[in-house]
């Protein structure tokens, strides 16, 4: 019998007692609605067993620097694994971190590097090497034979006093120095003194005069050993033929003969923006300084001066700066009544930088005097709202000193190859011309680079750069960084388990990714995937369902084997989907030529990041899906272009704003909502009853009862976010806090309250037989049927369930959501809370911006999210989103194709318009995946009615 992980009466969560069987060696795929078990058997059982029987065995010492991980609650569990999880999250803050140091490039360049690296000076751009003796004889054997020379050393004399000269006099006639060159001219030891006047700061010391040739080789490499060691370093050969001086200067350091400039010898440190040794001083290496935002000084330039267009003047504080910017104004003749924007470049400089000396205290100089006093708190409040991040001038944003970027390979610093992007850093590596010598030196570290590119490019992360910062990845980024690194790392015998890997993929990548995770099984290790997508699953060696449904009605196993005997299953949502019968639609939509682009954001010519200038339009009052293979500019386009304008447009500070002409169409929107995957909170405090407003009508429900009026108890009793009836121990959090000092800090089960949050008094109250901590355990759809009869409470949490959240508990904190998650669940307060749009043709609608909100969601839910965007259209509103998966982009009224490809090959409008037109474009790897895709589940759909 094949070797294998088996699981005996699993009841982690909501698992009803499962027994799953899993092969060793294999790729196995765990599908099933959302809310049905699928992270309970992954990542809490078999990821926590796993994890924990590998730290149980290291010894006592090492477990102690360890997360403890509980023991899931299962009965047996034969077989497994040492585990590594693999989330589709992105925790990276931290701003030094980039994708090179994330896959470890970084390190494997720098050593590359440092060890077949050429420096080249900065000011001429002749190659700097050290010298050897014998090659100096060599070039000097060459160039200058027959000709009779002298080998010198330099000797630095200025501001020498006469007891130094005294001594070296004595000094170079017991060496037998007797010849010297002084200011280009020839000087014996006899009349040196007469010579070395103030003006003379470094005379010549010849060690030998002779001839180059075969005769006297060794004489002349001799001489030369002399002279670079009485010149620390350095050695010049001078020649005087025709009366003409002429000086050849060597040095065995790094250093430029022809500007006198040392450099250092290249380590791997000199080549880090985390060491002080290649850090560049102004930023400190991390390739912006914060400095003023004149956009944020002057958010409208469309006003006037009067009107308020310095912004930081307008207030009842700054009447002085603005009496006198007016006083100025009216001595240069500058119209304060015209817009700012209107007034001349040079008019615009003087107000805000000055450089009119005393008369005028300028904006600039109005910053500079408060940077004096930010030792006061309100001061630097006030800075920072007119502070930015802009690229630090000294080193154009690269990081490193100048004389890091000095040394190249093949012609490119290692700031340049870190802005390739990775398919175009392949390539350059693949055909890297190098010695014998460098080829023998570079070899093992060539080897690791081309490896790890590979396996990069491999996920579909070909687009991206080295220096592109590890915050700004999205959670499928990261998780396939992670995964890239893992075939790097080359372990066997391995339990690796994945949420959702293919998120953030085109349709074209996922066979890139579904070939990885199998070489990944190759290497002997055991693959588990929590997937939804239907190429992955039927890639898998063994398909786990559960369900049939979310929360309670789910946790059990509803078919567990090959891809294959899945389709026969009657009570499988997923097998229903793949035998097409059931399919989602829209219940509307507006189809071909219904669009009406007057009211529609006009962008003209963006050119952020790979943005080749591009203008698309995003019509109002409909549904538009921007599509395209990863690393197309999907992203650039939303975020930082169209997103980051607007809250430029409305004087908001941001730290970046996309490129782009100019964007038309704000004053045709009310205001333009960014619901992305970021968390709804960073506390555990923050939950899903919370956040949708549904805690308030649940707490006056059990103040409400004989035994809160008994004891007196308010609603506020029944919250664990203000003092009453929380804990006081812990103060609501239900653990405490232990500082480690040195470690990472502890928490730990409050004593006091038992990790139940709550006071006993507090607990002792209960609604249906049930005290508030046992309702906040209960799920979303536990809760919509016990508190039916509260239309209140279950108003906001059945949207909630429309959202495909029916499984999060109502307490469940925030920070355990996933990116999905925490975008739904801001949908789904936007549909309990979010304004009405009147209907009336001049009322301005909502713009909905959604980054991939299918991230986590089964084809069975994925109609109940459109479900949601109906609701939102139907009042008027208007929704773009980023998407991949097929069945939200069949259901567009409007697509933007961005492509063909990624990184340098996209940033281009592939299409745009209607959802029928991209079918026809040849050119688009989307139209392609949806034509296919069609024709499959109409062939499907009829086999599946024959049957």
């Amino acid at each position: 019998m094949k070797e294998a992980i088996v699981l005996k009466n699993v009841r982690t969560h909501n698992l009803k007692g499962i027994d799953v069987t899993i092969p060793h060696r294999s790729l196995v795929v765990i599908t099933g609605v959302s809310g049905s078990g699928k992270s309970s058997l992954a990542f809490d059982t078999l990821y926590a067993e796993g994890r924990r029987r590998y730290v149980e065995s290291l010894s006592s010492y090492a477990r102690q620097f360890l997360e403890r991980i509980e023991k899931p609650d299962v009965d047996s569990v034969c077989g497994i694994l040492p585990a590594i999880a693999i989330e589709a999250k992105n925790v990276i803050t931290n701003a030094r971190s980039t994708v090179g140091t994330q896959t470890e490039l970084n390190d494997y360049l720098r050593l590359l590097f440092a060890r077949i690296g050429k420096t080249y000076c900065t000011s001429c751009q002749e190659q700097v090497e050290p010298d050897t003796s014998v090659r100096i004889a060599e070039k000097i054997g060459a160039e200058l034979k027959g000709q009779s020379l002298s080998i010198a050393f330099p000797l630095f004399v200025g501001g020498k006093t006469k007891t130094f000269f005294s001594q070296m006099h004595e000094e170079f006639e017991r060496q037998g120095f007797l010849h010297f060159f002084v200011s280009r001219k020839p000087a014996e030891l006899s009349e040196l003194h007469k010579k070395l006047t103030k003006a003379v700061d470094q005379i010549l010391v010849v060690v030998d005069r002779l001839e180059p040739s075969d005769a006297n080789r060794s004489r002349f490499i001799e001489s030369l050993e002399t002279a670079l060691g009485f010149g620390r370093g350095k050695v010049s050969v001078v020649s005087t033929a025709g009366g003409v001086f002429t000086e050849r200067k060597f040095s065995n350091r790094f250093h430029c003969a022809r500007c006198d400039r040392d450099y250092r010898e290249p380590t791997p440190n000199a080549f880090s923006f985390n060491s002080p040794l290649g850090a560049c001083p102004d930023c400190q290496g991390f390739g912006r300084v914060i400095t003023v935002d004149w956009n944020l000084v002057v958010p409208n330039p469309n006003l006037s001066i009067e009107d308020g267009a310095i912004e930081p003047w307008t207030k009842p504080s700054a009447k002085w700066e603005f009496r006198q910017l007016k006083n100025f104004c009216a001595n240069r003749d500058i119209p304060i009544k015209k817009p700012f924007s209107m007034l001349s470049a040079q008019h615009r400089k003087w107000i805000l930088e000055g450089g009119v000396g005393d008369e005028y205290f300028s904006v600039q100089d109005f910053f500079d005097y408060l940077q004096k006093k930010t030792y006061k708190m309100h001061v630097r409040i006030l800075l920072s709202k007119y502070r930015g991040y802009v690229t630090c001038s000294r080193c154009g944003g690269t990081r490193l000193k100048p004389e890091a970027l000095a040394v190249r390979v093949n012609r490119k610093n290692i700031a340049e190859l870190s802005a390739m992007d990775l398919a175009t850093l392949r390539e350059f590596f693949e055909s890297l011309p190098l010695s014998e010598h460098d080829c023998a030196v570079a070899k093992p570290v060539l080897s690791e680079i081309r490896n790890r590119l590979s396996f990069l490019m491999e996920v579909g992360l070909g687009y991206l750069t080295l220096d592109r910062l590890s915050r700004t990845l999205s959670g499928g980024e990261s998780q396939r960084i992670r995964l890239a690194a893992s075939l790097g790392s080359a372990l066997v015998d391995t339990l690796y388990v994945l949420d959702e890997p293919s998120v953030g993929l085109h349709d074209r990548d996922n066979v890139l990714l579904i070939r990885l995770l199998k070489k990944l099984k190759d290497l002997g290790n055991t693959v588990v995937v929590v997937e939804h997508d239907r190429t992955m699953i039927k890639a898998a060696d063994e398909v786990i369902d559960l369900g049939p449904l979310g929360g309670e009605q789910g946790g059990k196993v509803v078919f567990s084997g090959p891809f294959s005997s899945l389709l026969s299953v009657r009570d499988s949502h997923t097998a229903r989907y793949f035998r097409g019968e059931l399919a989602i639609q829209r219940n509307g939509g507006k189809g071909a030529g219904c669009f009406t682009f007057e009211e529609a954001i006009h962008v003209h010519k963006a050119s952020e990041h790979n943005l080749k200038g591009i203008s698309v339009k995003i019509p109002l009052h409909c549904f538009t899906v921007v599509t395209g293979v990863s690393g197309s500019g999907k992203s650039t386009l939303m975020y930082d272009v169209l997103y980051a304008n607007y809250l430029r447009w409305l004087g908001r500070s941001v730290q970046e704003v996309g490129a782009v002409e100019r964007i038309d169409g704000w004053d045709g929107v009310d205001d333009v909502l960014l619901i992305d995957q970021s968390p709804i909170g960073r506390t555990p405090r923050s939950n899903p009853v919370t956040y949708v407003k549904a805690f308030d009508p649940i707490r006056k429900l059990f103040s409400s009862t004989s035994d809160a009026r008994k004891r007196k108890l308010s609603a506020g009793y029944f919250s664990f976010n203000v003092p009453g009836g929380r804990c006081d121990q812990c103060q609501g959090e239900g653990v405490q806090k232990i500082e480690m000092h040195f470690l990472a800090d502890l928490y730990v089960t409050c004593e006091a309250c038992s990790g139940t949050r709550y006071q006993a008094q507090v607990l002792d109250v209960r609604y249906r037989g049930k005290n508030i901590r046992e309702v906040l355990d209960l799920t979303v759809d536990e809760a919509l049927e016990f508190f039916k009869d509260q239309p209140k409470a279950t108003d906001p949490l059945s949207v909630v369930a429309q959202v495909g959240l029916g499984h999060l508990r109502l307490g469940q904190s925030a920070t355990t959501l996933s990116g999905g998650e925490a975008q739904r669940l801001k949908l789904a307060s936007e549909l309990v809370h979010g304004r009405q749009h009147d209907g009336r043709p001049q009322g301005a609608p909502l713009l909905y911006l959604f980054d991939e909100p299918t991230t986590g969601l089964h084809y069975y839910d994925i109609a109940s999210l459109l479900s949601a965007f109906e609701t939102l259209l139907a009042r008027g509103h208007a929704i773009c989103v980023i998407e991949h998966n097929l069945e939200v982009i069949k259901c567009a009224d409007y697509v933007i194709d961005l492509g063909p490809e990624g990184g340098d090959q996209g940033g281009r409008v592939v299409y745009e318009g209607p959802l029928q037109g991209i079918l026809k474009v040849e050119e688009s790897h989307t139209g392609a995946a949806l034509k296919r895709y069609l024709n499959e589940s109409v062939m499907t759909a009829g086999a599946g009615s024959k049957k």
